[in-house]
């Protein structure tokens, strides 16, 4: 039985590709859903699979041919109209993950997902070396972003047969790590030597994309300067498109790593220990100078006395924490009031695009949480229409996923607030950093017994000072100073949460 190989949906309003590479030829046997060819439109590479499993026929477009969607690609020999698999696997140049023919084909270990904005990651530790056995799922390798650990699972059992990207090595977003033989593949490449680690010339034999060749012609680019994210480190359109737009950005970035250090002499060096700064730290750096350049940055205090939260508190731990299984703490009081504050300033919970000023009618909460790697900030999302007892919850639970490395990139997106609590490690007074695109950011202190002056009588209470940072370009002095007094009024009379006065 003959199938048709069709070109797949290419995506919303992109109606043609070209294809890149064929991985079969004529006479190769091929299993269902094995990669047969590879398509580059002017937005994304696409991977067509075979539709089942047999021969491969007659090659309708050729490397280099534009093609429409739904367009003929190549015929598929199924069932029993297949040549014999055997054969066909000795004429054809065998894959190096797979030295026998038969068996399972060789599966690749690819970058998984990284998240919105995230295009590149660090290799920071393989779990497994060339030639060890994996269960399907079992991790592989750890990936570090910019911005959270990724760890990769094994997409199937086998051997490791390669490691396309070593440790410390930085890989795009879809692109490759390593080989996996599966079936009688997997003993095939367990019984011989274990290749070493590719490295960066295992490129060399690979095609790159005709049309990546002719933008790097037009660019006056060699492909030692593109880093290849395509199957086997081929380079594709986009990659010569992000080498192009990183040469032109490098001038304008260039005097920003000038960070001069002071006079070091021989003794004082040899004392000294140089650790490079991991992802996390190098983005936490640049974000927090980022935003210092970009917002109209201003903060403004107020103080708060805690005794009404913390009667309350005290009253209700136990009968809440047998109730919902969770302790009450101060955060969650905080969150209310801040969700309550900002309702009636909602410019503090507004971000700025362009010339526009956009305006949240919700709340999606950043609760600012310092990890043994950094700083990172878990939103918690509707936060304006939680519970105490959820909002608890869920600050539990992202807090301790934050300290594992757990949280993934959708979990630190799209807040539009945040709360940064620097009293749990005894901060009496600091002005916390906008985290943007956002307006605003709450910071907590330590509660510390002070003499105040209370109806013509100094007593001692405890009291935290609180601080808002704000973007003025945005919010007002009024409208800053109106939502600290509001968060402040909430926490001196709880009650008026309840009443949403």
């Amino acid at each position: 039985m003959t199938t048709e190989v069709r070109v797949p949906t290419l995506g919303e309003s992109v109606t043609e590709a070209t294809v890149a590479t064929w991985f079969k030829k004529p006479g190769d046997s091929v299993n269902a859903d094995e990669m047969l060819c590879e398509l580059e439109t002017d937005k994304v590479t696409v991977e067509v699979p075979s539709p089942a499993a047999g021969t491969l026929g007659e090659i309708v477009a050729a490397e280099g041919d534009t093609v429409g969607v739904d367009a003929l690609l190549a015929t598929l020999t199924a069932g029993e109209g297949a040549a014999p698999a055997p054969a066909a696997a000795a004429a054809a140049p065998a894959p190096a993950a797979a030295p026998s023919g038969d068996g399972g084909a060789p599966v690749p270990v690819m970058v998984p997902a990284l998240g919105e904005s995230v295009s590149e990651a660090t290799v920071s530790s393989w779990f497994k070396q060339v030639g060890d056995s994996v269960a399907q799922d079992e991790m592989l390798c750890e990936l570090e972003t910019d911005k959270v650990s990724v760890e990769v699972p094994a997409p199937a059992a086998g051997v490791l047969t390669e490691i396309m990207a070593a440790e410390g090595a930085t890989v795009q977003a879809a692109s490759q790590l390593g080989v996996i033989a599966s079936g009688a593949a997997a003993a095939a490449a367990a019984a011989a030597p274990a290749p070493a680690p590719a490295t960066a010339s295992g490129s060399k034999d690979v095609a790159n994309a005709p049309s990546a060749e002719k933008a790097m012609a037009e660019a006056g680019l060699n492909a030692s300067q593109v880093t290849g994210t395509g199957r086997d480190g081929r380079i594709m359109k986009e990659d010569v498109s992000a080498a192009v737009a990183a040469a032109k950005a490098a001038p304008a970035a260039a005097p920003a790593p000038a960070q001069v250090r002071g006079p070091v002499t021989a003794d004082d060096a040899a004392r000294e220990e140089r650790v490079k700064m991991t992802r996390l730290r190098q983005t936490i750096a640049r974000r927090l100078k980022d935003s210092q350049n970009t917002a109209a940055m201003l903060t403004t205090y107020n103080e708060v006395d805690m005794t009404e939260v913390m009667a309350l508190r005290n009253e209700y731990k136990d009968l809440f924490l047998k109730k919902h299984g969770v302790k009450l703490g101060f955060m969650s009081f905080f969150t209310k009031a801040c969700c309550h504050a900002l309702k009636e300033v909602p410019e503090v919970n507004a971000e700025i695009d362009g010339t526009d000023i956009v305006y949240k009618n919700f709340v999606h909460m950043g609760i600012a949480a310092g990890t043994p790697t950094g700083l990172v900030v878990p939103v918690i999302r509707d936060a304006d229409a939680m519970s105490f007892a959820a909002i608890e919850k869920a600050i539990a639970e992202k807090g301790a996923r934050a300290r594992d490395g757990k949280l993934s990139m959708a979990e630190m997106q799209g807040g539009t607030f945040t709360i940064s609590n620097g009293g749990v490690y005894g901060s009496l007074m600091s002005s916390p950093i906008l985290n943007p695109p956002q307006s605003g950011i709450l910071g907590m202190h330590k509660i510390q017994d002070r003499p105040m002056a209370i109806n013509g009588q100094v007593v001692i209470r405890p009291m935290m000072y609180l601080a808002l940072s704000y973007d003025h370009r945005i919010v007002d002095g009024k409208g800053a100073v109106t939502f600290l007094v509001r968060v402040k009024e909430a926490l001196e009379d709880p009650r008026r949460l309840l009443m949403d006065l």
